[in-house]
């Protein structure tokens, strides 16, 4: 992919798709991973580290337990926030939108795209409940697989969802605190793109 200059981009989501190829080259772990931001109907918020698992169209997806904190929230308010930080590469880009989920044979794909363990760990995972201890995790686990020696089946509370972006801020570090930024917006007719102040 050729270079794109952040200060004459004019599509945002090609100019992320780039930034993202450069952090996979430099990013010790997981340059996918992005902070995921949801919120209450009444707007208490809560914030934690997801892996980025799609970019198309529609938006960024990304994959949870439904009926864990962020699933609740997500039904009752589906709105949320993202931040990816590539500290190699001093950027950080700001996504906020809508959020949907994804078709359940998405959610089906990717499931099974995932290791064995993985899914097994999913699949028994009550995500944000009390658990007792380490060793009721693990024998959940043990005994789920003696019960599906083949392919492990998706739960139904386990889904994909997508974030459409309407916000998108790039964010480059500047010396003396003289940050770029670029702020895209979502119109009827593309995106309206400023540059803020640091």
């Amino acid at each position: 992919m050729d270079a794109i200059d952040a200060a004459t981009a004019l599509d945002p989501i090609s100019l992320f798709r780039f930034w993202l190829i450069e952090a996979e080259a430099e990013e010790p772990n997981d340059p996918n991973a992005v902070a995921l931001a949801t919120a209450t109907p009444d707007g208490a918020p809560s914030v934690r580290m997801v892996l980025l698992k799609g970019l198309d169209e529609r938006g960024f997806a990304f994959y949870t337990n439904a009926e864990s904190r962020k699933g609740a929230e997500l039904a009752a308010n589906p709105r949320a926030a993202m931040c990816f930080h590539w500290k190699s590469r001093r950027r950080q880009v700001r996504v906020e939108g809508s959020v949907m989920e994804l078709p359940a044979a998405e959610a089906d794909a990717y499931f099974h795209s995932r290791s064995r363990g993985s899914q097994l760990g999913a699949a028994v995972s009550r995500q944000s409940r009390k658990l007792e201890s380490r060793e009721v995790l693990e024998e959940m686990v043990k005994e789920y697989a003696a019960q599906h020696e083949g392919e492990v089946p998706r739960p139904d509370w386990w889904k994909g969802y997508v974030l459409r972006p309407e916000r998108m801020e790039f964010w480059i570090n500047g010396n003396d605190r003289l940050h770029d930024r670029f702020l895209f917006v979502r119109c009827d007719d593309g995106w309206k793109k400023n540059r803020l102040f640091p």
